[in-house]
């Protein structure tokens, strides 16, 4: 067995030293090394926590120090450039191109199987023709009751909120927003000093927290929004339903977090546990919703005013629409976000599991908007894992008007995908709090490197609508991008997915799942009209709503 291995080599070994003379130099260094490595494995043998390491003294080390470094052996030495999650290769690497202002052209040609199934490409024209990929587009973000709209970039930085990033990581982020002249989203933290200095634009988000203008009960304080909202550097605000990384799923900051700094900009008490409840306070129904924007948009004087979800129950986002019809008031944006979005930590089933993607969710958040004739009042901001021009053409494609990234902004500031932000030990300084590792972070090295991932992403789309002979984003139809669906079959996303008529749903003339949904929903509540047994051709019979053993864990 290992242990009596173990010892009988430590018996041998003192057996030797105390036959030979203690002054003999190696003699001292061989105790000075082996000493330690003799009371560990005595130690490994008498602990209960770790079976390897009881069963393999010493050498049982070798696994978890292994285990440790799998990240970056797998990065370095294995990972192929296609098969990195959640980026791979090929796409890091374009983005420190980029964002380094560096050659970004792929030498011999595409890596990737052409005839692989979910492989996708765009139409061209041969009236392709030029455009100045320096004149870049902007999109107005302001429904009918917006008195201050704005004119967003068609990429702009998806919410991160200090905290989860650094405050030099927040700092270059808005400095490199201020310099490319697109927008930065704080996330649900709060408006910390780190995202006014620079004085690039911001979207503020606010959250079930209400962080920055929350009440002493945890609830919405109008007055504290307002004072936020009348900043110059704050140009929309963006209400979070929802995220894609862990929809449905509030969070507790434990009391020892609660720094006076974190205090102060999150407007929440010293000694105590911050809670970011699952749902709102303000509101509890899609026509409260539509009140509180409403509200909002008051208190901002006038600028845009939106909202981000998950999509998740469909029949409650065909709710909300209902609740903008009845009450005339409609948000400036929304924000879709999929379930493939990203975040500093999240539930590994909330992340895995929970949550449309972010093409399924496109597609019925654009699709439910035109059946209710709102499309053409709002813009839709898609968001995850958008990282390349192709990226925002597929999404243009199917219903975005604009596009969030988060993830490739970070890899823009220096990420390398540790996959440790979690922990508080982000080796470049971007999702870390230990001021030890932010110093490796220069915000003057690291915000136009922001911009320049930015800029070249955005240039690189207006490149492909040029190859594709359109003028605008706007052109861009679902029939532009394509997908094999086997190694013969190819379909258009106006063949692989279904897209309303306009009006179709106010007027009842939907069909199918559509039909179903749509009479579902309610503008009153969140909750469905009727079960939903008639969707997919699910079933009834067998299924259980409640049982004695879930009523326990309820009750």
């Amino acid at each position: 067995m290992p242990q009596i291995a173990f010892l009988l080599i430590s018996a041998v070994f003192f057996a030797l030293v105390g036959a030979t003379s203690m002054d003999h130099p190696g003699v001292l260094w061989s105790l000075v090394l082996l000493v330690p490595l003799f009371l560990l494995g005595l130690w490994d043998m008498v602990q209960t926590r770790h079976a390897i390491l009881r069963n393999f003294p010493v050498i049982g080390h070798g696994r978890y120090i292994l285990e440790v470094i799998r990240p970056e052996i797998v990065q370095y030495f294995i990972e192929q450039n296609h098969d990195g999650r959640p980026l791979d290769r090929e796409q890091r690497s374009v983005i420190y191109q980029r964002a380094k202002r560096q050659l970004d052209t792929l030498p011999f040609g595409t890596q990737r199987d052409v005839y692989d199934v979910g492989y996708e490409w765009m139409d061209h024209s041969l009236e392709a023709w030029h455009i100045d990929a320096h004149a870049l587009p902007r999109i107005r973000i302001g429904g009918p009751a917006c008195t201050q709209p704005y004119d967003a970039s068609l990429l702009n930085i998806s919410a991160m909120s200090y905290g989860s990033l650094s405050k030099n990581a927040v700092l270059a982020l808005n400095e490199g927003a201020k310099l490319g002249g697109f927008f930065h989203n704080t996330g649900e933290g709060g408006l910390s000093p780190y995202h006014l200095t620079p004085g690039g634009d911001l979207c503020w988000q606010i959250g079930t927290g209400y962080f920055g203008c929350r009440a002493a009960d945890g609830g919405f304080e109008p007055s504290l929004f307002a004072e936020k909202m009348a900043l110059p550097q704050v140009k929309l605000c963006e209400i979070k339903l929802s995220q894609g990384a862990k929809p449905g799923h509030g969070g507790i900051l434990p009391a020892k977090k609660v720094t006076e700094e974190i205090s102060r900009i999150r407007h929440v008490p010293m000694g105590q546990d911050v809670l970011s409840p699952p749902t709102h306070k303000a509101f509890s129904t899609p026509l409260e919703l539509c009140a509180f924007i409403a509200q909002c948009r008051e208190l901002a004087a006038g600028k845009p005013i939106g909202f981000k979800l998950a999509i998740g129950r469909r029949h409650e986002f065909l709710a909300i629409c209902k609740a903008m019809l009845e009450t005339g008031v409609t948000p400036d944006f929304i924000t879709v976000d999929g379930g493939e979005g990203g975040t500093g930590a999240a539930p590994l089933e909330f992340s895995n599991a929970v949550g449309a993607p972010l093409t399924d969710a496109l597609i019925f958040v654009h699709n439910a908007l035109v059946g209710c004739g709102l499309r053409d009042r709002l813009a839709i901001i898609a968001a995850g894992k958008i990282t390349t021009g192709f990226d925002m053409v597929r999404r243009l494609a199917i219903g975005a008007d604009l596009c969030y990234s988060a993830r490739g902004m970070m890899v823009a500031l220096g990420c390398i995908q540790a996959l440790r932000c979690n922990n508080n030990h982000c080796p470049t300084g971007v999702a870390t709090q230990d001021p030890a590792l932010i110093r490796g972070l220069v915000v003057e090295d690291k915000a136009p490197r922001v911009t320049n991932f930015q800029r070249e992403t955005v240039e690189s789309l207006v490149e492909l609508l040029a190859a594709a002979g359109l003028s605008h984003p706007d052109e861009l139809r679902p029939d532009h991008v394509h997908r094999r669906v086997s190694p013969t079959e190819v379909r258009h996303y106006g063949e692989l997915y279904d897209f309303l008529d306009s009006d179709v749903l106010v007027q009842g003339a939907a069909e199918g799942e559509w039909k179903t949904l749509w009479s579902m929903a309610q503008s009153s509540s969140f909750a469905p009209t009727h079960p939903a047994t008639g969707l997919r051709k699910a079933s009834a019979a067998g299924y259980r709503r409640s049982s004695p053993a879930s009523a326990s864990m309820t009750a």
